[in-house]
């Protein structure tokens, strides 16, 4: 197993279900292929957008293993999937999804203490479960939900001196903690991942390691063509970051069905069903958007592949 984890766009999956509600693995092969054409570096399977907290311990672990499977080391794939209160089960959950063979098994920061308990609490927490499941490459998502708990820089450093952990996806939405917390495991092999689109670019200056997001989920070509080009056009890079900023407010309608939705269109054997949202609510204004982002992402396209230079030119 690669313990090194690749920069780049890591895109957070969804779940195909199928009309009876059952998860759609013929979908979900062809969703892999589909991120994969599209040049993503990596997979981060079995996390919120996946609806981890609505499928049963059986399912995230059956996710995971064909996730990895089917990219068939093209490229990496990391799953999360502990969501459980009780230590011991969440034990049991971490060591079912780490056997499935995903190059990371990624902690929920909000599982390892309450609310109102502080970093200590945590931190205990983590080296028991360290202990517990010695060997195995780690990450950490700052999930919203049931709350948010983010880290603070120094109780990230003292993750990334266990040399256990690969992968942060940060949710913070704020440059100056993303700085604070890029310069404290600066030399380690722990890489911060911003979910958030609008501060994507900035957060790629002050050294972080690219973008795992639910955007992804609706053009992660540019994502793609961000990360890896940014450096090459600054003025053009900063453009194409004012498109993916703006863009990224349609998270806001009806995510994730509407990203369910965007897939379908596309041709993807994708329904809507989803066990988090009804996909009822997805209203014909929803639908309406999702085909004007659509039309708009096609000319931020050719606008690129017109340039004729394999770099960012929107606009010129």
């Amino acid at each position: 197993m690669n313990h090194s984890i690749k920069d780049g766009v890591w895109p957070t999956m969804i779940t195909p279900f199928t009309a009876e509600g059952e998860v759609d693995y013929a979908a979900l092969g062809q969703l892999v292929e589909w991120y994969i054409g599209r040049g993503v570096h990596g997979l981060f399977a079995v996390c919120q957008s996946s609806e981890m907290f609505k499928l049963s311990l059986e399912e995230r672990v059956s996710i995971a293993r064909f996730v990895k499977e089917k990219a068939a080391g093209r490229v990496q794939v990391i799953a999360s999937g502990h969501v459980s209160d009780d230590y011991e089960d969440q034990v049991d959950e971490l060591k079912r999804i780490a056997a499935t063979g995903v190059d990371a098994v990624v902690l929920i920061s909000n599982r390892l203490a309450k609310e109102e308990e502080d970093e200590e609490v945590w931190k205990n927490a983590a080296r028991r479960l360290l202990d517990a499941i010695p060997d195995v490459p780690l990450g950490i998502y700052e999930c919203p939900y049931p709350y948010k708990r983010l880290l603070s820089p120094e109780l990230l450093k003292w993750c990334a001196d266990t040399g256990r952990f690969t992968f942060l996806k940060d949710t913070c939405c704020d440059l100056q903690q993303m700085k604070a917390k890029i310069d404290a495991v600066a030399g380690s092999a722990l890489k911060l991942f911003n979910a958030n689109s609008s501060s994507l670019l900035a957060s790629l200056k002050l050294g972080a390691a690219g973008f795992s997001g639910v955007m992804a989920n609706f053009h992660p070509d540019l994502y793609v063509q961000l990360t890896e080009q940014w450096k090459n056009d600054e003025a053009a890079a900063e453009r194409l970051q004012a498109y993916l900023g703006v863009a990224s407010l349609i998270e806001l309608q009806y995510y994730p069905v509407n990203a369910k939705y965007h897939l379908q269109q596309l041709g993807l054997p994708i329904t809507t069903v989803s066990r988090v949202k009804d996909d009822s609510g997805l209203k014909v204004n929803h639908r309406i958007e999702v085909g004007q982002l659509e039309q708009l992402t096609e000319t931020i396209r050719s606008l690129l592949l017109n340039s004729g230079k394999g770099t960012i030119s929107v606009g010129q």
